[in-house]
């Protein structure tokens, strides 16, 4: 926990809408922290805009001098040592940021939990840091339709990036609790409301529970 607030990391397949489910979190009065975000903001860094320059010149930058997140994509697709070496740059500016914001919000009482949004919550670790983690499940079909129309990718392109990560059935062992996310009709999302209400119920009131048993709230 955080200042005895818990730390609740959202996991799932590519396409399975973590962010909505984040975006309901939040909804219930949860701080949420995305990681994109976070990482847009590090890729603004100037000491992180010369040292791509160094690594990979001009063309990893768009016409008013921001970092082209495509082009990046792009140069560490097929490369785990290129991909690793940028991890190494951003992710600790990234982490700096999360830990700012969440100490900025810690004595607010509006904020009853933080919630992570990371897509690589397994593969960086990060869940290691989280009091509970949430896996948000969605049909094969139902996620290759969703970054068809939201990123135009290919039922084989979301394939090939889904293997670059931690197998879907090893994340969903590894959380403590499932989030079904099937589709976008809204009787859809009124159910997934009413999911993320019981699974935020359910985190309080163990929250709840420790925080007495421990005589405080804890702080990391």
């Amino acid at each position: 926990m955080f200042h005895g607030k818990p730390i609740i990391g959202i996991a799932g397949g590519i396409g399975s809408g973590k962010t909505f489910v984040a975006q309901l979190f939040a909804e219930l009065g949860c701080m949420v922290i995305s990681s994109d975000e976070l990482v847009r903001q590090a890729y603004k860094d100037p000491t992180v805009k010369r040292t791509l320059k160094q690594w990979w010149g001009d063309l990893m930058f768009d016409a008013s001098g921001e970092v082209d997140r495509s082009a990046v994509a792009r140069k560490i697709f097929t490369s785990p040592s290129e991909r690793q070496r940028l991890e190494r740059l951003l992710h600790p500016l990234a982490n700096q940021m999360r830990q700012r914001m969440m100490e900025h919000a810690a004595e607010d009482p509006k904020v009853v939990a933080f919630v992570w949004d990371t897509p690589l919550l397994f593969e960086t670790e990060l869940n290691k840091l989280c009091d509970r983690v949430v896996f948000v499940e969605a049909p094969l079909s139902v996620r290759v339709a969703r970054v068809a129309e939201r990123r135009g990718w290919t039922a084989q392109e979301l394939e090939q990036r889904e293997n670059l990560q931690l197998p879907l059935d090893n994340k969903r062992r590894l959380s403590d609790d499932v989030i079904v996310n099937a589709a976008d009709a809204e009787n859809d999302v009124n159910r997934l409301r009413e999911q993320v209400r019981e699974v935020l119920s359910r985190i309080l009131a163990d929250t709840s529970v420790k925080t007495e048993r421990s005589g405080g709230p804890a702080s990391r």
